[in-house]
């Protein structure tokens, strides 16, 4: 048996190719694989201090949520959006079929600036303290754009936001 002796350049035994530090590499990966593995399989996610885990459901389940009666304003395969009021503001919560429908409804929209609570195929648009609130309740990441008209400019349908003209 050969014993390990000092390799060049690695302080650590072994022949110098760093065949020594391998089996504490493995371990170390797998336990960074099991770690991350099992953070997916449960669906853990850090959404901050006090930010709850990211709802989901539909328009009403959503709305129910946050103690909303939900007005329906728009339905269709790919969407449906409904108008909001809590203590908190209004705002307007829209559920998609699709994450595709859902990015590309968000894209649109976001060339008239707004705010944007964003979750698993649902949007909630509202001043950005109602944003607040909302994330408080449904969590979700909330996105910007101070691109196109500010907030309470009308939108194109002159209804104004939050809403955006009924994307």
């Amino acid at each position: 048996m050969r014993r390990p002796t000092q390799g060049p350049g690695n302080g650590r035994g072994g022949n110098g190719d760093g065949t020594a530090d391998r089996p504490r590499r493995r371990a170390r990966s797998a336990a960074v694989s099991a770690a991350a593995l099992l953070a997916a399989l449960t669906g853990c996610r850090d959404d901050g201090p006090g930010i709850p885990r990211t709802a989901t459901g539909t328009l009403e389940e959503l709305a129910a949520e946050v103690g909303c009666a939900p007005e329906t304003r728009a339905a269709s395969d790919e969407l449906r959006q409904a108008d909001c009021r809590t203590g908190d503001g209004r705002f307007v919560l829209a559920t998609f079929t699709t994450d595709r429908g859902q990015r590309e409804w968000l894209n649109g929209a976001k060339d008239y600036g707004g705010t944007y609570l964003v979750g698993r195929r649902w949007v909630a648009v509202a001043e950005p303290d109602v944003v607040g609130a909302l994330r408080a309740e449904l969590g979700g990441d909330v996105e910007r754009s101070t691109h196109g008209a500010a907030p309470e400019d009308p939108g194109p349908d002159g209804a104004g936001a939050p809403g955006h003209g009924g994307h």
